[in-house]
């Protein structure tokens, strides 16, 4: 295997991890509540931005860093669904979406306010600039954390899901929220963990996306979320083991097109991750691992 196919395979897994970190997101808060928060790409944004706000402050050590992001990624998340969501509960699928526009609308709108439109450079410590020879190849330690840091997110949640009460409630509120309520679960509180949850990871997306590229803007989170959103429909909306393996599809497709054609093509990626999405709804329209919707009680 050639050391140029070996990187490009380490840029497709690093790419792939930060979409389905986003994914994931999407997917969790769509399985619970059938609405797709359009907002949910710029908490990306604001984890890149609390990242970098906590380093220039040379207050904190790098091992609180990411936990101080999760937590911080938890609670715009969670203020995102009280302010925006908790008022049109019950309302039309298309209130949800027009509303979801709104607040990613303001969102990037206020960060352009406060943070200037001026892109800023952003570097992680040295030691993740370090780089490790594997097969010949060498690879940035970054892009080996990035899809390790999201395989353990994608088993935790997915053991929480399963396996804790909180996370069996959440299934039952996906499943028939009627009967949940019914059941004495508390939707209302449900909601807004899943809301924070999805941002946390968002959140954690952001850290690695600016530590991987070097360089953060108010408006960053824009095309990754949408480019996550894609992931997830590729993957099959609500579906959790989809969002992940729609994030490394479009993570490798990416890579592969950039990487393996002619450099004059590389600008017409964004068409060839739509073209993709296109293909893959002709052939299965519920995404690759959904299943046919039916109607809610």
């Amino acid at each position: 295997m050639s050391d140029y196919l070996i990187q490009q395979i380490v840029n497709g897994l690093s790419l792939g991890s930060l979409y389905a970190l986003v994914a994931i997101g999407f997917s969790l808060i769509y399985g619970v509540i059938r609405l797709v928060n359009f907002a949910h790409g710029d908490l990306l944004m604001i984890g890149a931005f609390m990242t970098f706000g906590l380093v220039a402050s040379d207050m904190v050590p790098w091992a609180a860093i990411p936990l101080l992001v999760l937590a911080g990624g938890f609670a715009a998340g969670g203020l995102i669904e009280r302010v925006a969501f908790r008022s049109i509960s019950g309302a039309p699928m298309i209130t949800g979406f027009i509303v979801t526009l709104s607040a990613s609308i303001a969102i990037q709108n206020l960060a352009l306010i406060f943070l200037g439109s001026q892109p800023r450079n952003f570097n992680f410590p040295e030691v993740f600039r370090m780089r490790l020879p594997i097969g010949g190849a060498d690879v940035a330690l970054i892009d080996i954390v990035i899809p390790a840091v999201t395989l353990l997110c994608a088993l935790g949640l997915t053991t929480f899901i399963r396996r804790t009460r909180v996370g069996i409630a959440i299934r039952a509120v996906a499943e028939n929220p009627f009967a949940a309520q019914l059941m004495g679960i508390s939707i209302g509180r449900l909601v807004f963990l899943v809301f924070g949850l999805g941002g946390a990871l968002a959140a954690l997306a952001g850290l690695f996306w600016s530590g991987k590229y070097g360089q953060i803007n108010p408006l960053m989170g824009f095309l990754p979320g949408l480019k996550a959103f894609l992931a997830t429909i590729i993957g099959g909306v609500g579906s959790l083991p989809g969002a992940i393996a729609g994030g490394y599809i479009l993570g490798f497709s990416e890579i592969a097109f950039v990487g393996f054609l002619p450099p004059e093509y590389s600008g017409y990626r964004d068409a060839f991750v739509f073209g993709l999405l296109i293909l893959i709804l002709l052939v299965r329209p519920q995404g690759l691992f959904g299943e046919a919707e039916q109607e809610r009680a």
